[in-house]
């Protein structure tokens, strides 16, 4: 088991941390109760000591935070990290290197996980009792902070390993650039407007009712946001579906829904009425995406066959050169911006992808 620190007070941490630094890091979160999640451990690893940092701590941490976001980050499967940090500290790192995208350039598997690479790697067994810990519990006991320990323990190593590979395939630049794209803040930006695709049920209305249930989803959305609770705590979909459907006149027809709790007729029913009465003059508002015609699966066929071909010839995964869904997006809404046609990408396979499109 790994020697570690149990930090309580971050900003006492901030003078070890500095910018030159590569710091190994990973976080445990909750979610469940929360429409933000909740950042509950930060764990820390140096060349030299591990640190385990209370977030939910009454104690000063703007110095942490400034120290930790100046850094150089090692952190396996880095979205989720980045997300709750960014929410919670207001920023993101200097620069990270993720070390499952690195291992994917190598030809491991794009989604190999934590204990996988470190078997992998170092051919060490690493424990998984304590998944589904409670992260919010004071004191957290030491089986759990051990446990969160041990995910930074051996990420610098591995980044060091990998790297060497990688310079070894001439791939260290991709690498770098494929982690560059996890810092892009409009990964993490969160709208409204596109609440509608979340319902289930909801591209089979058409007309009114669907203009309703895209008001209603909107509404959903910054409810839950302000109220930081989860989206099926302020409504569930099939209810919101039901209220759309029924397209109630007044409070009283909304509470005649079944399964409308009259605590949301009590404290928005108004709101909510009012919403289904302004769905009347947007009808011809959202449009549920379209499923691809003939021509534009065949199309997509074609380019994951180019894929596939690039892929075998770099002996990596199709999925890691480009995924069915990025083709696709980039069919139906022509995103020319796509990492396809970027980086190390535009020349392997990107250019071949524009001119068949």
């Amino acid at each position: 088991m790994p020697d570690y620190q149990y930090v309580n007070q971050p900003d006492t941490l901030a003078a070890q941390l500095p910018g030159d630094t590569q710091l190994a890091v990973d976080t445990e979160f909750m979610r469940e109760k929360t429409y933000f999640a909740q950042l509950c451990l930060v764990q820390i690893a140096t060349r030299d000591e591990i640190f385990c940092v209370d977030p939910l701590t009454d104690n000063p941490q703007d110095e942490f935070w400034t120290a930790m976001l100046g850094g150089s980050w090692v952190v396996h499967s880095a979205r989720q990290d980045i997300e709750v940090i960014s929410q919670t500290a207001g920023g993101m790192p200097r620069e990270i290197f993720d070390t499952q995208v690195a291992a994917g350039l190598l030809g491991m598997s794009p989604q190999i996980g934590y204990a996988g690479l470190m078997k992998e790697l170092f051919d060490v067994d690493m424990a998984k009792s304590h998944t589904r810990s409670d992260w919010t519990r004071r004191p957290l006991p030491e089986a759990v902070l051990q446990y969160a320990a041990e995910d930074v323990e051996y990420l610098l190593p591995a980044a060091e390993v990998l790297g060497e590979k990688l310079q070894q395939e001439g791939r260290l630049d991709w690498a770098r650039q494929d982690s560059r794209l996890l810092l892009d803040p409009s990964l993490y930006e969160i709208s409204g407007d596109q609440a509608i695709d979340r319902l289930k049920g909801a591209r089979n209305f058409r007309g009114r009712k669907r203009a309703a249930a895209t008001r209603l989803a909107a509404w959903r959305e910054k409810e839950a946001i302000k109220r930081n609770r989860p989206r099926q705590w302020i409504i569930r979909d099939n209810v919101l579906a039901d209220i759309a459907y029924n397209l109630p006149q007044s409070t009283g027809q909304l509470a005649d829904i079944q399964g409308v709790p009259q605590k949301l007729v009590t404290r928005a029913g108004d709101a909510l009425v009012a919403e289904l009465a302004a769905s009347e003059n947007d009808q011809n508002g959202y449009q549920p995406p379209r499923p691809p015609d003939e021509s534009q699966k065949a199309l997509l066929k074609e380019m994951q066959s180019q894929v596939a071909e690039c892929a075998k010839d770099l002996g990596l995964a199709a999925e890691t050169v480009a995924s069915k869904r990025e083709l696709s997006a980039i069919i139906l809404s022509g995103g020319r911006d796509s990492r396809v046609f970027q980086g190390w990408r535009l020349d392997l396979i990107g250019a071949r992808l524009q001119q068949l499109l």
